[in-house]
């Protein structure tokens, strides 16, 4: 129930982060059952019925560094979230939709004010947010989305069928016919959420459940644990094994439509020892709101990492895979979930504090707060409290060093809660993405 609420209430006020038009995987494990993994990432179009202007670049400034991303009509793969939502309710929840989305229908209709943290991710990506309700949301907008509340209060009470079969649905069709793109009402009618087993890995005195294949989150993360487990766990040789397990990618996992960009993760555990950790993305967007709706579309078809052709060249009717890499711990007298926003950087943040966690014995807080690094084929991102010299030289470790000033959402943002066996709670959430913990009742 809280992660399903959570997630509709953070299409409103994270939008560019999550929507109804997006995609995403829950691990979640009842109390006296077992973990399940339910994939309800975005689907490839089932035929190419597009033209190549419905496909475009536009460039987002990071400051530091500019980044291109494409958008567009042509960029639309077959949302996920709304079919995801209604399978985890029909499967786990106590309360009626109706009321787990009353918070998020306040939230779109009285509005929120926007703070900084979601400020500085819409002037990031400015040129995609700059129609309809979104053009001129910044820091401190009291920003209100009566269309987005109406839509969310007609989902809950028709069901999936209105996204899927009914109007909402009509009116998504119709904008990718008119501007060239390719999902049709056969994609939305064939959409199904799919059921996997997690990934199981023992690391240490602990069980973990991950994200499976074709996801390539998971099996990346359990990777590099298996090369971290005997040694102390230094950053040095965290450094190492993430290295190694790029090398060695192509032989633990096909890369094949992969998307790894914006997400939100959602963990919690309740007294019973229910657990459930839900991580979501809707690409970056596409820039194209659904007509009437207030629901921004993804942009899953734009991502330049899906393999093996580039941007446009996916492969038809095929479920996109992803690094998100929602988890589950299963330790001695205690459970706990956690995942990571933060694209590729997701498997090292996650590592981290799994090693802090389970190789340090680390509070939840403290894991998530110590410094991290962050590995890709020519380059190493250190955070303030890992000093360059002490990688410098290092056999396996890209020789380019950047030295990042401050901790930085770059490097992911880890929300973790646990569940001990005599009913204590504990929750951290990850400051460099706004994170927020929180244990309610008692």
């Amino acid at each position: 129930d809280a992660a399903i609420a959570a997630q509709f209430t953070a299409c409103v006020v994270e939008p560019v982060l999550t929507s109804l038009a997006g995609g995403g995987f829950l691990l979640a494990k009842p109390a006296e059952g077992v973990a399940s993994v339910l994939d309800f990432l975005a689907h490839s179009p089932r035929e190419r019925l597009g033209n190549a202007d419905s496909l475009y670049a536009v460039d987002a400034d990071f400051g530091t560094a500019t980044q291109t991303f494409h958008i567009g009509p042509g960029a639309i793969a077959t949302p996920g979230t709304a079919a995801g939502m209604f399978a985890a309710h029909e499967r786990y929840a106590r309360l009626p939709m109706s009321e787990l989305v009353l918070p998020a229908v306040q939230a779109a209709s009285e509005g929120v004010v926007v703070n900084d943290f979601q400020g500085g991710i819409f002037d990031i990506v400015r040129p995609i947010y700059a129609e309809g309700a979104y053009a001129e949301v910044q820091t401190g907008t009291h920003f209100r989305q009566p269309a987005l509340a109406d839509s969310l209060d007609s989902l809950a009470q028709e069901g999936e069928e209105l996204f899927y079969r009914g109007e909402i649905g009509a009116r998504l069709v119709e904008l990718c016919a008119e501007g060239g793109g390719h999902l049709s009402r056969d994609d939305l009618t064939a959409y199904r959420v799919i059921d996997r087993a997690p990934l199981v890995t023992r690391y240490r005195a602990a069980v973990l459940h991950s994200n499976p294949p074709p996801s390539a989150g998971g099996a990346l993360i359990r990777h590099t644990l298996k090369l971290l487990e005997q040694g102390a766990a230094t950053p040095q040789e965290i450094a190492r094994a993430l290295s190694a397990t790029l090398a060695a990618r192509s032989s633990i996992l096909d890369d094949s439509d992969q998307v790894t960009r914006g997400t939100t993760h959602i963990s919690v555990v309740d007294g019973e020892g229910n657990v459930a950790a839900m991580t979501l993305t809707n690409g970056e967007g596409s820039g194209c709101l659904i007509p009437g709706t207030g629901i921004m579309t993804n942009n899953m078809l734009g991502e330049e990492d899906i393999k093996p052709a580039g941007i446009d060249n996916w492969q038809p009717d095929r479920r996109l895979g992803s690094m998100m890499a929602p988890t589950l711990v299963l330790g001695e007298g205690y459970q706990a979930a956690l995942g990571s926003g933060g694209s590729n950087r997701i498997r090292s943040a996650i590592v981290q504090v799994l090693v802090a966690l389970l190789h340090h014995q680390s509070e939840p807080d403290a894991a998530v707060k110590r410094p991290r690094l962050h590995v890709e084929p020519q380059l190493l991102s250190l955070e303030p409290g890992l000093d360059a010299a002490g990688f410098s030289g290092l056999v396996g470790v890209p020789t380019e060093i950047q030295q990042w000033d401050v901790q930085s959402l770059f490097f992911g943002g880890v929300h973790l809660v646990r569940h001990f066996d005599d009913g204590r709670l504990d929750a951290a959430g990850d400051p460099r993405r706004g994170g927020v913990g929180r244990v309610l009742g008692g």
